[in-house]
């Protein structure tokens, strides 16, 4: 009865409540044609390359520029944005999960005015700031991870790669001339943040040596059953180690159980598993979540391992840039990658691009296909047939 003197209410008990926790409802944000139009849209289209129009029961109409950016971004370019955004939209603007800016108008002659001032601004390179596309059958923005910046277990970069491969990339990004849309992803760990396994082109940081182990240190710096308890394949145990003549508490790693995947190390720092020469990338293709043509389906390895190249990446972009002209050039209209190689075969898919197959590329050849999500290991090349 307390509550209720209090003004609290046990049946209705968020009744006349005031709370600053969490974020402003997301609809506060919405710009006044679209707020008006919430759940009245009728349809939308892609007029050209990044540029769409959504268009009301009532005959309202959207425009969206579609302007892809980087996943960390200096504040001189966001103030840019919100610039802009003040110019031509009011003020608003939005952010999409792969990075990308678009700024939204209602009408045809602020479009036209949105577009021709995006192209004139460039960065001291001659490289657009905003550049416009990303819709439609195209590359995709590229989502990624935090990489070398930030993330505390990576075994690769993050914006260094994405940059180079969407250099290498960029025209694709600003047309709509593939069969299908193309999405790229990179994670800089196994952990998989960037949703690799389910993109057309997944590059993913592998680490290839397991954790080294600071005994001296370790009790000192870590929590022990945590680490233990970290690893998903038990390869952590603890032990009693010897340190210059003394006993101290430490861990082992069996290394035959040991996937390299660093999460001993998010519980505890004495477990490095960083290495210049062991750290890399590996490439996977063919996933989607969906679906048309065939099921969703996850992307396999296909090229097992390529070094860390900073600044540019050569091999690795090299490598994404082949597998995209193959498709581009061999798949039908509408078929993603995964689709197209689910029609060619795997085994036409290494001899059309030239990859090297090897004992890497055979899925999960450590356990019975039976009950994992991975398939055959039942490959039949016939270029040797030529």
């Amino acid at each position: 009865m307390a509550f209720i003197s209090s003004g609290y209410n046990p049946a209705k008990p968020m009744e006349n409540r005031i709370t600053d926790i969490g974020p402003r409802k997301f609809t506060e944000f919405f710009p006044p044609v679209i707020a008006k139009n919430a759940g009245n849209w009728d349809y939308h289209e892609i007029l050209e390359p990044g540029i769409l129009v959504h268009v009301a029961k009532n005959g309202d109409k959207v425009f969206t520029v579609r302007c892809g950016a980087a996943r960390l971004m200096s504040t001189s370019h966001i103030r840019e944005a919100c610039e802009i955004a003040k110019k031509f939209c009011n003020g608003h603007l939005r952010f999409t999960t792969r990075n990308n800016i678009e700024f939204m108008v209602d009408n045809e002659e602020t479009l036209k005015a949105l577009v021709a001032d995006l192209k004139t601004r460039k960065f001291a390179a001659g490289s657009f700031k905003f550049p416009i596309g990303g819709t439609g059958a195209s590359i995709s923005n590229i989502v990624h991870t935090q990489g070398w910046v930030h993330c505390h277990t990576p075994a690769t970069d993050a914006s260094g790669p994405v940059k180079a491969v969407m250099d290498e990339l960029f025209e694709e990004f600003t047309s709509m001339r593939l069969p299908a849309i193309v999405r790229v992803s990179l994670a800089c760990c196994i952990n998989m943040c960037g949703a690799v396994h389910c993109s057309d082109i997944g590059l993913v940081g592998i680490h290839r040596k397991p954790p080294m182990i600071d005994h001296e240190n370790l009790a000192n710096l870590c929590e022990i059953p945590l680490a233990v308890a970290a690893c998903p394949t038990a390869a952590v145990k603890p032990i009693t180690a010897e340190v210059n003549g003394q006993k101290v508490k430490s861990v082992a790693i069996n290394n035959d159980r040991c996937m390299y995947c660093g999460n001993c190390y998010t519980m505890c720092p004495a477990l490095p598993l960083s290495d210049g020469t062991g750290d890399g990338i590996a490439i996977m293709v063919g996933g989607k979540i969906s679906n048309r043509i065939k099921v969703p389906s996850f992307s396999k390895v296909v090229v097992a391992f390529v070094p860390n190249e900073p600044p540019r990446w050569p091999t690795m972009a090299k490598i994404v840039k082949k597998i995209v002209e193959v498709y581009a050039e061999d798949a039908r209209k509408y078929e993603r990658i995964g689709d197209w190689i689910h029609r060619i075969g795997w085994e036409t898919f290494y001899e059309k691009t030239g990859l090297e197959f090897s004992h890497h590329c055979i899925d999960d050849f450590r356990d019975p296909a039976y009950y994992t999500w991975r398939q055959t290991t039942q490959f039949k090349f016939t270029s040797h047939l030529d």
